[in-house]
């Protein structure tokens, strides 16, 4: 019986293995009829597919899982993109002082004054680059640093404090690369050097403003700010400024200062030694200008912490933004009742003025202080622009008011309104200016801070006065009377903004006796 149930079921057994083998061969017949339908070049290409398919499995097996970024190198990729952020927005700057600076002034010069605007930042960073960088930040004495020029030299950025190796010590402290804090430096020196052009403008030779920017940018602007932000003297006196109202808009400043003497009024600015108005042409792109500013603004305080720190980030932008609206208010009510009318030119010079004001303090001073530094600057400007006109320094835009005046108020802001060391979370104990004078911490803080001022305004001077008076004795840095008349565009560019278009009255009705060229 066994062995009968055994035969029975060897032979259901073959009986099914001989179907199974005969379908395997029915579609191994197919699938090789299926192939030889295929073209030779398909037939050539199937091999290489098996390979490829095989490789990346090999691969997918063979492969260790990648490490994500570490906590220390996530922040150092946010600070960056933060920085060349901040970069990116101060950079933009420059269209608003190219908007700003040619509404202005008159048609007829609007393509010079766009013209220098525009090649400034292109000599700053070659200029910058080349010598500047290395004589602010690179290692050095405490007046001026020796290394680092064409950003040659060892550097271990982003590591800081101790754990930094390198010949840029002055900028250790910025915890991201040394890329990003070249950039971030570029486009503020690129600042103080487009600062002197408004003040210049309208009758300065295109060439002499080129060569000047390139010696303000390399030599001038470097020095002073290695006093201060390079670890220099001054920064050992306990002197703060934490982005640039004594740093960037003073020396600027100081500059535009000495050039608007050295060039004299324009042409028909003074008749019968009484101030006449020359106003600008476009009223619409001065405005525009003026906001971009503002915006820039935003990049040029917060950007300073140099690091994605929100706390550090949005206090210093409300302390900003907060001057720079009390700046404007303030210079409204101010021209309105001094003037007669709210006039608008001295409403965006008051906003600028905020700005400016607040620029080294931002960080060390409470909103409410911020409100009454922009409240000051609003005032201050007003008065300034008139009293340099009085003078007889010919600012067409009111940089020296603007940029110097209100860059001297807001470096001793500093020393009136900081809260001290260990209010904030963005600077420690030992670090930041002490406590101001109306925040219960003397003069103390005051003193130092009138000490930088001096003494950078005091070098600026000197250096600016030789730069202006070498290119005087050998160039020549006005054009001629007939060139100030016709216009720059035509004389210096040999082309018009706005050709076409209806021209303004021109000033030929001004006789020889009324022209103040050299006058004040």
């Amino acid at each position: 019986m066994y062995k009968q149930k055994s035969k029975t079921k060897r032979r259901h057994l073959s009986v099914r293995n001989y179907s199974e083998f005969a379908q395997s061969n029915s579609k191994v017949k197919r699938f090789y009829l299926a192939l030889k339908r295929l073209t030779p070049s398909w037939q050539a290409c199937l091999p290489l597919a098996c390979l490829i398919v095989l490789g990346w499995g090999y691969a997918a097996v063979a492969q260790t899982p990648a490490a994500g970024p570490t906590t220390a190198e996530l922040k150092v990729a946010i600070d960056t993109l933060w920085v060349a952020i901040a970069a990116f927005l101060v950079f933009f700057m420059n269209a608003g002082f190219c908007m700003l600076e040619t509404g202005f002034c008159r048609q007829k010069n609007a393509v010079n004054v766009l013209a220098k605007n525009l090649i400034v930042f292109a000599l700053a960073t070659v200029a910058f680059w080349a010598i500047g960088f290395g004589l602010m930040f690179g290692d050095g004495n405490d007046f001026i640093g020796l290394n680092g020029f064409f950003l040659a030299g060892a550097d271990n950025s982003p590591a800081t404090g101790k754990a930094y190796e390198g010949v840029f010590d002055g900028i250790s402290w910025a915890g991201v690369p040394l890329a990003a804090k070249f950039l971030f430096q570029l486009v503020f020196a690129g600042t103080a050097a487009t600062i002197v052009s408004g003040a210049v403008a309208e009758r300065i030779k295109f060439v002499d403003f080129l060569i000047f920017s390139l010696l303000l940018v390399g030599i001038a602007y470097p020095i002073t700010g290695h006093w201060i932000w390079g670890a220099g003297w001054l920064a050992d006196k306990g002197f703060w400024d934490f982005a640039g109202s004594t740093v960037v808009h003073s020396v600027g400043g100081w500059a535009a200062l000495m050039g608007a003497a050295f060039l004299g009024p324009r042409i028909g600015k003074y008749q019968d030694k009484q101030v006449v108005a020359l106003p600008g042409h476009n009223m619409s792109i001065a405005t525009l200008g003026c906001l971009i500013l503002w915006l820039g603004w935003f990049g040029f305080n917060p950007g300073s912490v140099m690091a994605a720190d929100p706390s550090a980030i949005t206090h210093i932008a409300l302390t900003t933004n907060m001057a720079a609206a009390t700046g404007g208010i303030a210079a409204t009510i101010t021209a309105w009742l001094y003037l007669g009318k709210p006039d608008l030119s001295m409403i965006i010079n008051g906003i600028l003025a905020g700005l400016v004001g607040v620029t080294a303090s931002c960080a060390y001073v409470s909103i409410g202080s911020a409100f009454i530094i922009g409240l000051i600057a609003g005032v201050i400007v007003v008065f300034s622009v008139t009293f340099f006109d009085k003078l007889g320094i010919d600012d067409p835009v009111g940089a020296t008011s603007v940029h110097l005046v209100c860059g001297i108020w807001g470096t001793l802001a500093v020393g009136l309104w900081s809260v001290g060391p260990g209010v904030y979370s963005w600077y420690g104990e030992a670090l930041g200016p002490a406590k101001g004078l109306f925040a219960g911490g003397g003069i103390g803080q005051l003193g130092v801070q009138f000490l930088g001022v001096i003494s950078v305004g005091g070098i600026t001077v000197l250096l600016s006065s030789i730069f202006w008076l070498v290119l005087k004795a050998t160039l020549g840095i006005r054009v001629s009377k007939q060139e100030e008349l016709e216009g720059l565009d035509i004389g210096e560019h040999g082309m018009e903004a706005y050709s076409g278009f209806l021209k303004e009255a021109e000033a030929t009705a001004f006789s020889e006796g009324e022209s103040s060229i050299g006058k004040f």
